[in-house]
């Protein structure tokens, strides 16, 4: 999708997506994560996306300028604080920064109101800040 939406998006089914998944256009997002932006561009204003993670993918230390909605559809990811299994939501409030990892991979759905902040430089296939 393109930086905004010029139709109301709706997506059923949302919590079986690893049945679907096949279906979407997923790009290259970082070390095994891929993205499908939903909307937005990630390099500014708001972004949805759903991420998708193979076996020991992770996405490197950053850090979040704005807030940060993660919602767990399928799989489990772990960071610094937490494991977060399919069904959790977590959300990270500005000034927070971590680094994840799904062990068995997961699909998640991330929304966020600002780009993140790469602290080691952004992993391949994202755009720059």
């Amino acid at each position: 999708m393109h930086e905004g939406l010029a139709q109301v998006l709706k997506i059923t089914d949302l919590f079986q997506v690893s049945g679907w998944q096949h279906k979407l256009p997923w790009m290259p997002f970082g070390d095994g994560v891929e993205i499908h932006r939903l909307y937005g561009d990630g390099k500014s204003g708001p972004t949805a996306a759903l991420l998708r993670f193979q076996p020991g993918g992770r996405v490197p230390l950053h850090e979040h300028v704005g807030y940060e909605h993660i919602l767990v559809l399928s799989g489990s990811q772990v960071d610094e604080n937490t494991r977060a299994d399919a069904g959790m939501l977590i959300i990270n409030p500005p000034g927070t920064s971590h680094s994840i990892l799904s062990e068995s991979g997961c699909i998640v759905l991330a929304i966020y109101e600002k780009p993140v902040r790469f602290l080691d430089g952004p992993p391949p296939g994202h755009p720059p800040a």
